[in-house]
């Protein structure tokens, strides 16, 4: 049962790239929010300004919402999760609402907020999620892959010796599963990806794979082809870049 003398934890999902993305809900819900914690408070106050900017030149409009309530921003990222964590729950615990925000797309993705929503059970607090986009769905949407079943692992480690050792065991766990043959989808930056692809090949072969990036931007781009073919290309260094390939 929840506590309904205190506030209410929100997990707000923000656009990925295009600002059309967010949703009327996430609008209002952070927009009425006492304090927002996100992982950069200069992206997300960038984020509520463009946002009051649309509201306020009726390029969008939600009636009764007040534009110019400005809820208090916190952050909370990784180094710091364990120091905020107690001022968020603080705030909670006297009946404030926050929100949680990443610096794009759902939150906990691959970002904080495992520990606070823990926090959250064990104290009763409630804990809302207000869907939107996500650069793992929508990968998988538009990449040419099976969708009935994904493992997704999150940003694979920069050290190479550990990467490669994770891709042994995921092959090794699926190369005799006739049942099971998830897309498997992973992150990867710009400066690490043709490493990447390097060691996803030599554990894996010259497969086909799809690479994802610059998802909803103005240079998307979706490539399906062999790793030895992808790898090669100049275009793959730049942007945010999701990896798929069947197991």
């Amino acid at each position: 049962m929840y506590n309904l003398s205190m506030g209410v934890l929100y997990l707000v999902a923000t656009p990925i790239g295009n600002l059309d993305d967010i949703t009327i809900r996430a609008i209002k819900t952070l927009f009425t929010v006492d304090f927002i914690a996100c992982e950069d408070t200069r992206k997300t106050g960038q984020l509520m300004e463009l946002i009051r900017k649309s509201l306020k030149n009726n390029d969008l409009v939600i009636k009764n919402l007040d534009v110019d309530n400005k809820p208090v921003l916190i952050p909370y990222y990784d180094e710091i999760e364990f120091k905020k964590l107690p001022e968020i729950i603080g705030q909670m615990e006297e009946g404030k609402s926050v929100a949680l925000v990443s610096n794009a797309g759902t939150p906990l993705i691959a970002d904080p907020g495992y520990k606070l929503i823990l926090e959250c059970f064990r104290r009763s607090i409630k804990v809302i999620s207000i869907p939107g986009p996500s650069s793992v769905i929508c990968a998988l949407n538009s990449a040419g892959v099976t969708t009935n079943q994904f493992l997704f692992l999150g940003f694979l480690p920069s050290v190479k010796s550990k990467r490669i050792a994770i891709l042994k065991e995921l092959y090794s766990v699926f190369k005799n599963t006739l049942k099971i043959k998830p897309t498997v989808i992973y992150f990867e930056s710009p400066h690490r990806i043709v490493e990447s692809l390097s060691d996803l090949m030599d554990v894996y072969g010259d497969i086909e794979i799809s690479l994802v990036r610059e998802l909803t931007k103005i240079h998307e781009e979706v490539i399906k082809a062999k790793i030895s073919k992808i790898k090669n290309n100049s275009s793959i260094i730049k942007g945010e870049i999701v990896v798929l390939f069947t197991s």
